[in-house]
């Protein structure tokens, strides 16, 4: 049996999200040790998976750049489930990694991916922070990454080039804050790995994008024993209409006398504002 579904950017990031909550290694460590979720919308929905929580947003692509989101919100960024529970490990990110097992589990986003299984995300502070630090070195720790990312993040070229065009230092303009790429090594699940995950079903991209609210979508044949391929079709309409995730007030960016404006480093670049 054979059907054709198109899923809008954030239908697949829920997606992705409930085939990550269902891997067997995170529901081991949800059950046994701990699971560590960093910021981004579709880490985002995973948290909502596994804890009920959403978390806050930084930085984000919006038509006006690479921006940052508006100051002082509570809502954590980075949490630490352990045996179920969460807890906001923003302020201690590295001791909460450092404190980690092989049986662990990391699940962060990435901003672009290719066709290697390659992944990478934006550093628009020096260093990447202590996210770009911490997000490079997981695996060399022996913990299992991965990496929730949409089709949408996928790039005509390899991670190899990305990284040595890009450039947070030498780039002389930029729409929002100007951004360098960290490599993010793990394993990368898109809306085709998801499809297979939650379904024995063979998952083919037959389309990209859309208009009217289906920009940047992605229209896929599945194909399958009829069970199967009804399964995952009725999951897929239980998604329809479905919002990007993210902590209350986060999703909005930063914007020059906006509330809580500081001027700080995502609205600005070589002492010029970008806002």
């Amino acid at each position: 049996m054979k059907a054709q579904i198109t899923l809008t950017v954030s239908e697949g990031k829920r997606l992705i999200a409930k085939a990550i909550a269902n891997l067997p290694e995170v529901q081991q460590a949800l059950r046994e040790g701990k699971i560590l979720l960093k910021g981004g919308t579709t880490v985002s929905a995973v948290a909502e998976e596994l804890a009920g929580i959403a978390l806050r947003i930084s930085g984000r692509i919006t038509p006006r750049g690479t921006r940052a989101g508006r100051e002082q919100l509570p809502a954590p960024h980075t949490v630490l489930l352990e045996r179920g529970l969460w807890r906001n490990v923003d302020a201690e990110l590295e001791e909460a990694v450092l404190g980690m097992a092989p049986s662990d589990v990391a699940v962060c986003g990435a901003n672009l991916i290719d066709a290697s299984g390659r992944a990478a995300i934006m550093a628009g502070s020096p260093l990447g922070g202590k996210p770009g630090k911490v997000l490079a070195a997981l695996e060399a720790e022996g913990i299992t990454t991965i990496i929730a990312a949409g089709l949408e993040k996928l790039s005509p070229c390899s991670i190899t080039e990305a990284i040595a065009a890009a450039g947070r230092r030498d780039t002389a303009w930029s729409m929002g804050m100007a951004v360098g790429l960290i490599p993010v090594p793990g394993r990368v699940i898109t809306e085709v790995t998801a499809i297979t995950l939650l379904a024995p079903v063979k998952a083919t991209v037959i389309g990209r994008g859309g208009i009217d609210g289906a920009e940047g979508s992605t229209t896929l044949a599945v194909e399958g024993e009829a069970e199967n391929v009804q399964r995952l079709w009725e999951l897929v309409l239980a998604l329809k209409g479905a919002r990007t995730s993210g902590a209350e007030g986060s999703l909005v960016e930063c914007r020059r006398g906006g509330p809580n404006c500081q001027l700080h480093v995502g609205c600005i670049y070589a002492g010029k504002a970008n806002h």
